[in-house]
């Protein structure tokens, strides 16, 4: 009998060496690379300061005084909140879907790493679920990858996230770990963080997310993309991972069984608006406060370690005297008075032979006129950039195209139609522009900012930007001049032609827009009132250009005046934001206050870095600026702001005002001025050769003064504001000129002529 051979103890022996080295070869290499990852063998690690600030764009934001948010500039759309105004339901949705064991691990859980390697790797199950904690993922944020990595830097950069999830862990507690994920998360659609993913998919905040609302938002953080709710092709997506969000929810006991099924059958309802800088309120406002007043701030401040700020990522908080609800009303006023003129002036078109131009320009000045805003245009500089010849570029403009273009058609203001690029200038041109601002006289605090009708269409600003021709609201200046010599408002003149000799030119005898008091005597009342030329234009040749023009500069008007006898009609171009804030002199007491649109500005953990103080200066007395009221208050009581009182507005408080309108109805104005507030409207359109062709439309009365009215009217009827229809405060001492004109007529039997009292 042969005896079985010996088992070979070399070879089994052999077996099981090479068995244990392939079972710890990969720990051993595993434990390598971990530990040369720590010691930075292969690249650097984030230090302990960069752990403790972790790099991130906060988007600075732009507040009313009423508290309301009106917008945010960004490189990312977050804003972060604390873990107090998170909804639980997002915290609990979002550790049953993601990380079950997160207040177990210390940020690397090893039962799912065990659990990914046997299920997915040897077992090929893709849905067996990650292995990556909430911390794994936030320093994946934190700390992003590099693209087109090779599968050796990515294991490398996965040990690396390990190792700062254990690092993060030991420097944050559980909360501020769970809010740093949630404020750091790109939601899409510009929803950067949390509060901005609430904010925009459902128009409300954190802490007020419904269940199925937060279980959404969980859902959306496996792939954002591929759950997006606002996409058509992904709701379904989005529903089906919302309900399994619920699922696990309900799994780990966070909601019942009952509530699962109830609210796995609700269905995907979004309040989806999408986040436009050109959209929402006071739009023009808040880009001549980026583009004027925020760049150079940022330049003259400095942060802690010396670099400027920057609103983009600083996360600056931005505190205005805006008023949200009477920024509301005027943008409404301009809406409505804008829909109603459109339309009359379309009408008017109709008849003319180059629209929409006025029938005093040639063909070859309208041509002027549109190849000046040709070259304006963006598609122009950016075809000019890549090297157009002008031939080509001049066939491009007449070619039409797909593109969407202003109407007040519709809510949205948008028409998508085809048209050629020069056709939609000239269309564009041919819309009312219209401007809009409201002060409080005391404070200097701009209420309200109506730079135009739609900052998507027209980016142009038309409070502080854009300087237009003032008309007849320049009056009260030269009247002012008057009351500071002793004028009274009674005091008679004679509405004739009076000429006014200029040096190396022929003289100047101005003309009435209206004829029908010409002959007779007036008070200087009445001719305010009635905006008589001729009278305006004696004043200022019996005190001087420069005279008038020193009044106005003591009432904070800056822009270039010339010193010409024709500046009595309003020639000069002046910002709506500086007439408005001159008027405010007069409901002030005579003391002119800066215009201010902003309180203070707090960096991120809102720490004031600037406090803003308005100027102030005595420009009148307190009697000259009474006086100057009472006369304003004739325009409105029986002269060209008359309409106020009438059937349509009933605004019977005391109201001080002046319409203004320019040669061939270019510009149309109001300023009116009450004790709380004072509001000014410019209406035109974009060239002065587009206008109005007769006074009935044209005219400050009809293009302007609708607008201040219907705001006013708003203003009064919203009495959480407390606008008070009070009347003008008196002066502290007696008047030494006479306003009662009874009285002065008593006592002043002769008559004056320009040359004197």
């Amino acid at each position: 009998m042969v005896k079985p051979a010996a088992p070979d103890k070399k070879g089994f022996k052999m077996y099981v060496r090479i068995f244990w080295v392939l079972a710890i070869l990969p720990l051993l290499i595993l434990l390598f690379l971990t530990v040369g990852t720590a010691s930075g063998m292969f690249g650097k690690l984030p230090s302990f300061d960069e752990l403790e600030n972790p790099q991130t764009f906060l988007a600075s934001e732009v507040y009313t005084s009423d508290g309301v948010l009106l917008g945010k500039y960004y490189v990312q759309n977050r804003s972060n909140i604390q873990y107090k105004d998170i909804s639980p339901y997002v915290i609990n949705g979002l550790i049953a879907t993601e990380d079950a064991r997160f207040f177990d691990h210390s940020g690397v859980d090893l039962r799912s790493l065990f659990r990914v390697f046997f299920r997915t790797v040897l077992g090929r199950n893709r849905n067996a679920g990650g292995g990556s904690t909430i911390t794994q993922q936030l320093a994946k944020m934190l700390f992003p990858r590099q693209a087109h990595m090779s599968k050796f830097q990515i294991t490398i950069q996965k040990i690396r996230e390990w190792i700062i999830a254990a690092r993060l862990e030991r420097q944050y507690t559980k909360e501020e770990l769970v809010t740093m994920y949630l404020n750091k998360f790109d939601f899409v659609n510009n929803a950067v963080g949390i509060q901005s993913a609430a904010r925009i998919y459902f128009s409300t905040t954190p802490d007020s997310l419904k269940i199925e609302q937060a279980a959404m938002l969980v859902g959306m953080e496996k792939n954002p993309s591929l759950f997006n709710p606002a996409s058509v092709k992904r709701k379904q997506n989005a529903l089906d991972r919302r309900n399994v969000v619920l699922f696990q929810m309900k799994t780990y006991n966070y909601i019942t069984q009952h509530k699962y099924d109830s609210l796995k059958n609700i269905p995907l309802t979004l309040k989806f608006k999408p986040e436009n800088p050109d959209e929402g309120l006071a739009s023009y406002f808040r880009e001549y406060l980026r583009d004027n007043y925020l760049r150079k701030w940022c330049e003259e401040h400095r942060k802690p370690d010396g670099t400027k700020y920057d609103i983009y990522k600083d996360g600056l908080k931005i505190y205005t005297t805006i008023d949200s609800r009477l920024q509301k009303y005027g943008e409404e006023a301009v809406e409505q008075n804008c829909k109603f003129l459109q339309p009359l002036f379309f009408k008017e078109l109709k008849n003319r032979r180059n629209p929409p131009f006025d029938f005093r320009i040639s063909k070859a000045e309208s041509n002027e006129l549109i190849n000046a805003s040709i070259h304006r245009s963006d598609r122009y500089i950016s075809l000019k950039d890549e090297g157009t010849s002008e031939d080509e570029i001049t066939k491009i403009f007449n070619t039409p195209v797909p593109m969407t273009v202003f109407t007040w058609k519709n809510a949205k203001h948008a028409l998508d139609t085809t048209m050629s690029p020069i056709d939609s200038i000239r269309y564009t041109k041919s819309f009312m522009q219209c401007g809009f601002t409201s002060i409080d006289p005391h404070t200097g605090f701009v209420k309200a900012w109506v730079g135009g009708t739609d900052h998507r269409f027209f980016k142009y600003d038309h409070v502080k930007v854009g300087k237009r021709q003032v008309g007849s609201t320049f009056k009260p200046f030269i009247y002012t001049l008057a009351v500071q010599n002793g004028y009274s408002p009674c005091y008679k003149m004679p509405n004739v032609p009076v000429t006014i000799p200029i040096p190396g030119q022929p003289s100047w005898t101005p003309k009435n827009a209206d004829t029908a008091e010409e002959g007779k005597e007036m008070t200087l009342s009445e001719a305010l009132a009635k905006s008589v030329d001729r009278i305006a234009a004696a004043l200022t040749y019996q005190f001087s250009p420069q005279a008038v023009i020193n009044v106005v500069r003591h009432m904070g008007i800056t822009d270039k005046i010339d010193a010409v006898p024709s500046l009595c009609l309003g020639t000069c171009e002046i910002s709506e934001l500086d007439m408005v804030g001159a008027y405010c002199t007069y409901a002030n007491k005579g003391i002119w206050v800066e215009p201010t649109y902003v309180l203070r500005i707090e960096d991120k953990n809102g720490r004031v870095l600037d406090q803003i103080k308005p100027k102030t200066q005595e420009a009148l007395s307190q009697q000259d600026a009474y006086v100057m009221l009472k006369m304003m208050e004739g325009v409105v009581v029986h002269g060209t702001g008359a309409r106020l009182r009438g059937q349509k507005y009933r605004l019977m408080n005391a109201i001080a005002g002046k319409t203004g309108t320019t040669q061939n109805c270019s510009d149309g104005w109001f300023i009116g001025i009450t004790p709380d507030l004072v509001s000014g409207c410019w209406a035109g359109f974009e060239d002065r050769a587009i206008h109005f062709e007769s006074m009935e439309w044209g005219q400050g009365a009809s293009e302007a003064l609708p607008v201040w009215a219907v705001y006013m009217q708003k203003a009064y009827a919203d009495k959480a504001l407390n606008i008070s229809q009070r009347d003008f405060d008196k002066p502290d001492k007696p008047l030494t000129i006479e306003v009662d004109c009874d009285k002065y007529k008593a006592n002043n039997t002769s008559t004056g002529d320009i040359f004197g009292k």
